[in-house]
């Protein structure tokens, strides 16, 4: 089953949040840094990903990080991008 990726950035508290398919309830686990994963409460499944202090740790520079996940993208539709 195809799940849409949702990407969410709350400037006032300074986090980037990549989720996906719908929001569940669930719980964090501190990966690196500020870094969290975003587990399902159910299923136990990894459903995204926080990224806290986002503007101060990448704010004018890019920045590589290697996480223990993996992300399998695949285009559903095609679409043309603003």
């Amino acid at each position: 089953m195809e799940k849409e990726l949702t990407i969410w950035w709350d400037r006032k508290n300074d986090f980037l949040e990549l989720s996906i398919g719908k929001p569940v309830k669930g719980f964090f686990i501190p990966l690196k840094g500020d870094v969290l994963l975003r587990v399902d409460a159910r299923t136990k499944k990894p459903v995204g990903i926080m990224f806290i202090n986002f503007s101060k740790n990448f704010k004018n520079k890019s920045r590589k990080m290697k996480l223990p996940v993996k992300l399998d993208l695949k285009l559903v539709k095609k679409k043309a991008f603003p």
